[in-house]
């Protein structure tokens, strides 16, 4: 079966979850996304959150041992993402016993389109100098209700509930993102999998460009966490800085419900939508 970014797959899974799995072989899965995990650049896509939640959930799954925890995702975007069928691989890359780099791969159509890695890192208790350099945000009930799909379309971003600061926009905003989906259909989602499944959303949080007439997808995405996450609720605390030569970055805090817990940076690739008939 052919890609065709500008339609829906006919392979979609029907569930009320963002991933349909059909079979796993060893270390390697064989999945089919759902309407709600829809990109908002092409129908026929996957949104990059979710598609980041289903490497985590095969990274974090990937020879779990207890007392080591993912303390950074780096993913490389090579290509759109098609919705429908695909499998993820996952792999170890540097084992140790308290350092370990592991590797998950998303295929679909004979194509690999994120490549994502993963520290893990053994824990120890560290309480007695614990401390943080980021801020606070504006708690959930201090924002206000915000539809998110007003501005961007596709399944994923209507998937979600929006709580934001009235002071966002213009390139720096906050926002809460929550939603009531599993990541797997029928199996439960994991806080770390279910926060980090929508940091990618953080460039549409508060653009400083109109999607309308300016693209500006991002190639990767990094994700830094010195504790782990909790609760289902994520916050974004983001700055988006375009330059003059057609390449951007997003950065944000990530916070739960108890504070920050991480950043995350995406590079954008800038570029001015056509106009239609021209």
């Amino acid at each position: 079966m052919s890609f065709a970014p500008d339609r829906l797959p006919e392979d979609l899974g029907e569930a009320e979850a963002y991933y349909v799995l059909d079979s796993r072989d060893g270390d390697t899965a064989s999945y089919r996304s759902t309407i709600h995990a829809q990109g908002a650049w092409n129908p026929g896509e996957q949104h990059m959150a979710p598609a980041t939640g289903i490497l985590v959930h095969e990274l974090e799954r990937f020879q779990a041992r207890e007392g080591l925890r993912i303390v950074r995702v780096s993913l490389d975007i090579l290509g759109l993402i098609p919705g429908g069928g695909f499998t993820v691989s996952t792999r170890m890359i540097r084992p140790g016993r308290t350092i370990e780099l592991i590797e998950a791969t998303l295929e679909a159509h004979g194509r690999t389109s994120i490549v994502a890695r993963a520290w893990r890192l053994i824990t120890g208790d560290t309480s007695a100098v614990a401390h943080l350099q980021e801020g606070t945000i504006p708690a959930p009930e201090e924002c206000i209700p915000r539809e998110l799909s007003q501005r961007w379309p596709g399944g994923y971003i209507s998937s979600l509930t929006g709580l934001g600061d009235p002071k966002s926009g213009g390139g720096q905003g906050t926002a809460w993102l929550s939603n009531e989906l599993e990541m797997v259909d029928g199996e439960a989602t994991s806080p770390l999998v279910r926060l980090l499944g929508m940091v990618d959303t953080a460039n549409g949080v508060a653009p400083r460009l109109d999607p309308q007439e300016w693209a500006f997808p991002n190639v990767d995405l990094q994700i830094h966490l010195f504790r782990a996450p909790q609760g289902s609720r994520l916050g974004l605390q983001v700055v988006q800085s375009v330059g003059a030569d057609g390449v951007g970055l997003t950065s944000s805090v990530l916070h739960d419900e108890s504070g920050p817990f991480g950043r995350a940076e995406q590079i954008l690739t800038v570029r001015q939508q056509a106009v239609p008939g021209s």
